[in-house]
């Protein structure tokens, strides 16, 4: 079996920052995790990728083609459709080694997740390569700190989860770039009472489909169907839950074996007097 996370979310929510995070954090814990960039757009990550996308095709190619001429959205589709033409040049890169743990940098692209089939081949391809996925949806926080923008976000991420059909986890991340005042505000949007959060709408546009936001609202809380993860990228132990809860969901290192210790008599005896001390 091998091991891997979709890492997902809108341009500028935090993708490439987290994959770096999760290399580093793992690294010390004297674990390897990899990373393969499929952003076909990228311009700058901290991480030494396992595999790029780049090397195969870049958004600019399909761009400049003078046969194609897309722009950038158009673009970055094509490239997500040639890759999967070309998907055994991901499997050669990918290699064939057990108990693998991968990250999968995504285009920041929305509409790939939400509504396409595109990545959603993707999965299928990686499960067929013996990968078990879980899809991480990141939304930055800075964007999330009232409730018709929180409903928005909630709405985008239940079309991803509805969309690949994957084990699901959704990160409000940049939380260490939140002023005070906003991160007084955070535990209302990570147990959402929708009536509370639209409550402060009063503009003309919320005013006029309140009750649409109300309805939207009341159907997300009564089913319980998105709950978000904070994360302070800069607090390790933050990171470290998140990473437990993504690992417990993959199966991560279920099937190692349980390290044990031999203990001599000195051992023992010292544990006992310890334990009589205590009381």
């Amino acid at each position: 079996m091998r091991y891997g996370q979709l890492v997902m979310g809108p341009a500028g929510s935090g993708k490439s920052t987290y994959c770096s995070a999760v290399v580093q954090h793992a690294a010390e814990q004297g674990k390897v995790i990899d990373v393969v960039n499929l952003d076909p757009a990228a311009e700058y990550f901290d991480y030494e990728p396992l595999a790029d996308v780049r090397e195969l095709i870049h958004v600019d190619d399909a761009m400049e083609d003078e046969t194609l001429r897309f722009g950038p959205n158009g673009g970055l589709v094509f490239c997500m459709e040639y890759l999967l033409e070309n998907s055994d040049w991901l499997r050669e890169q990918l290699g064939e080694t057990e108990d693998d743990y991968v990250l999968f940098d995504c285009p920041g692209q929305i509409e790939l997740y939400t509504h396409m089939d595109t990545v959603r081949r993707l999965v299928q391809h990686l499960r067929n390569w013996n990968f078990n996925l879980c899809a991480v949806f990141l939304v930055d926080s800075q964007f999330m700190i009232d409730g018709a923008k929180f409903l928005s976000g909630t709405m985008a991420a239940l079309s991803v989860m509805v969309n690949l059909e994957l084990p699901h986890v959704n990160v409000l991340s940049k939380l260490d770039l939140l002023s005070k005042s906003a991160r007084k505000r955070l535990d209302e949007f990570l147990d959402p009472d929708p009536e509370h959060l639209l409550s402060d709408d009063t503009d003309i546009w919320s005013l006029k489909y309140r009750k649409l936001s109300e309805a939207i609202g009341r159907l997300i809380e009564d089913y319980s169907l998105v709950r978000f993860c904070p994360l302070n990228i800069k607090n390790h132990e933050n990171l470290s839950d998140l990473l437990l809860t993504i690992d417990n969901i993959i199966q991560y290192g279920e099937d190692a074996d349980v390290k044990t210790r031999d203990f001599d008599e000195g051992d023992d005896d010292d544990e006992t007097n310890d334990v009589q001390q205590s009381f």
